[in-house]
């Protein structure tokens, strides 16, 4: 969603989700061989992926992929990370994170004394304020037209991938190296919120002004109010935009400011189509200091070039996109390490209610009576899990609490089965064009295209292709009639919900618009009884059904692989990938 962020491409989903594939030159070497020897401090690791880096911000509509996810998980500060189980890990690296009372939910930020930037200045408080007026949206006053989410009135500040979920006062008790943040409700993913992400000195000179004069404006600057909007603030609105647009690049900056890091690895090098190389941070201090001396990440699309790769040592580890063919590859390989499991992540159609021909409720219903999901299933995902079914949830995935009751009660049976009669008769006549967005770079994603396309056809349905390599930064353009990707989570936390689900949420592609489905999407983030909110979720997840959505696909595989000098790797499904726990690995 950054199901937040992502997977043939994945878009992040909401805390983030899934997507499209960037062309990689398989045939070029960009790194030392995989047999380079020596001390760990001169070790280069060398890892596949399959999409080129977007962005260095995957806070943004735009910039919200899985591959921008990874880089900044290895590169800016982070309070929390998730464990092997998905089970949320307190960062002690950056400093601790204190809930002092829970009626009004409030909670303290403070950080280490001695954490640093990679550029040697301090990480304070200035940076804490930054990242949460960033992620809070506390200074937003913009009403949204609801049928094309442009702002009519009022100023939209950060732009958000979802917007923000919770709801603060204005942080209090600030200190050189310490915030207090006070929650106006509960907040039920309050144990992910992380308000940093940027170095306030580096955004602040790039966007023409200085760190004392944001912290003015930040001060200054009432709460949003789209009822009584007040004038922009100019610095601040200097300040977010330079935030929002500023860090997406598609080659290495000339300002190396830009690269600023205050995670474990700072980006060095970046050939565009190929590889980008990432090397540690000399600021970086703690338990997460990675144990040698060079990340290269390779851009390799194609799964098949990327077991060739492996293979022939060019690369010590892969995480292609996970198909029958890579897997039987990857057996027949020597000296591969072959780790497999499911992703928290999923493939869609979903269906563009901005679109005029999807007005009508038969023709979505009709057309999604077409979709062969048992023939994508079986064409993509059996051949490597034969357990695997049709996914029949727009929120939960297999063997998670709630999923089989979900099944039971929304209406996801009613597109259990291809049934072109009924199609026919839903369209009484009528042989509506359906242009469908998707990554031409993904075979999965060409597949599910030619599948729906042939389908749809025998009930008199003219599926256009309108697939691009560019996908992703069309999809919030709403060019297109229904759109094929997929969203990954996090592995934890709610957030993903409302960026789904509410009315006009900058995450909310396909502008679905319904008052029920969007009021109990914001309620569902101020409720922590877990009952009512199964009970919140599985209500969305039927009127999803009901009002004919899209259709979830397939929950998808996930695959990596290793040569036999590389240490550490273990599976992980969530928008991390293979980069989870990158300072456990060793050459």
């Amino acid at each position: 969603m950054n199901i937040t962020k992502k997977r043939g491409r994945q878009l992040l989903g909401a805390v983030a989700l899934a997507g499209a594939a960037a062309i990689a030159l398989a045939g070029c070497t960009t790194s030392p061989s995989a047999n380079e020897s020596g001390s760990a401090s001169n070790k280069t690791i060398t890892v596949a992926q399959v999409n080129e880096v977007t962005s260095f911000n995957y806070n943004t509509p735009q910039g919200n992929l899985d591959m921008n996810g990874m880089i900044n998980y290895m590169t800016q500060p982070q309070f929390v990370t998730l464990g092997s189980d998905y089970k949320i890990t307190p960062n002690t690296d950056l400093g601790t994170v204190e809930k002092l009372s829970d009626d009004p939910l409030t909670v303290k930020y403070t950080l280490n004394k001695d954490a640093k930037w990679s550029d040697g200045k301090s990480i304070t408080s200035d940076d804490l304020l930054l990242g949460w007026a960033q992620a809070s949206g506390y200074y937003d006053s913009a009403t949204q037209d609801e049928s094309t989410g442009k702002v009519t009135s009022g100023t939209q500040y950060f732009s958000l991938a979802s917007a923000s979920p919770f709801k603060t006062d204005y942080p209090t008790d600030i200190t050189k190296d310490s915030i207090t943040i006070k929650y106006k409700e509960p907040y039920v993913d309050w144990q992910l919120v992380n308000p940093i992400q940027f170095p306030a000195h580096v955004v602040t000179e790039e966007a023409g002004t200085t760190v004392d004069d944001l912290l003015t404006a930040l001060k200054d600057t009432p709460a949003g109010d789209p009822a009584k909007p007040a004038a922009a603030n100019s610095v601040l609105k200097k300040v977010a935009d330079f935030v929002n647009t500023g860090y997406d690049k598609t080659s290495l900056p000339s300002d190396k400011k830009l690269l600023v890091s205050g995670g474990p690895l700072m980006v060095s090098a970046w050939t565009p189509k190929q590889s980008m190389t990432l090397v540690p941070n000399p600021e970086y201090t703690g338990e997460h200091k990675v144990k040698f001396g060079k990340l290269v990440v390779r851009f390799i699309g194609d799964a098949n070039a990327q077991v060739t790769a492996l293979q022939n040592g060019e690369v010590d580890a892969i995480q292609p996109q996970a198909s029958a063919d890579t897997v039987k590859a990857l057996d027949a390989a020597s000296g591969v390490k072959t780790i497999e499991g499911s992703q928290v992540a999923y493939d869609h159609l979903d269906l563009n209610f901005g679109s005029s021909v999807f007005k009508d409720e038969n023709v979505r219903k009709a057309f999604l009576l077409t979709i062969p999901r048992e023939q994508i299933l079986n064409s993509i995902v059996t051949p490597i899990n034969k357990d695997a079914k049709v996914l029949d949830s727009q929120l939960y995935l297999p063997g998670q609490d709630g999923y089989d009751d979900t099944v039971k009660n929304n209406d996801s049976s009613d597109y259990s089965k291809v049934d072109i009669a009924e199609a026919k008769k839903l369209l009484n006549g009528a042989t509506p064009s359906i242009k469908i967005l998707y990554n031409t770079e993904n075979p999965n994603r060409v597949d599910t295209f030619q599948a729906i396309q042939a389908s749809a056809a025998k009930a008199g349905i003219k599926v256009v292709d309108g697939g691009s390599p560019d996908w992703s930064s069309l999809l919030a353009g709403g060019d297109y009639d229904a759109s094929i990707f997929g969203w990954v989570n996090p592995g934890a936390g709610n957030a993903a919900i409302p960026q789904l689900f509410q009315t006009n949420n900058s995450g909310n592609y396909n502008k679905f618009n319904d008052a029920t489905a969007s009021k109990l999407a914001v309620e569902t983030q101020s409720t922590l009884d877990e009952s009512k909110l199964n009970d919140m979720k599985m209500e969305i997840d039927k009127i999803a059904f009901d009002k004919a959505y899209g259709l979830p696909l397939f929950q998808s595989p996930g695959l990596f692989a290793t040569g036999s000098n590389i240490k550490g790797i273990e599976y992980f499904g969530g928008q991390t990938g293979i980069f989870w726990n990158v300072w456990d690995w060793t050459k």
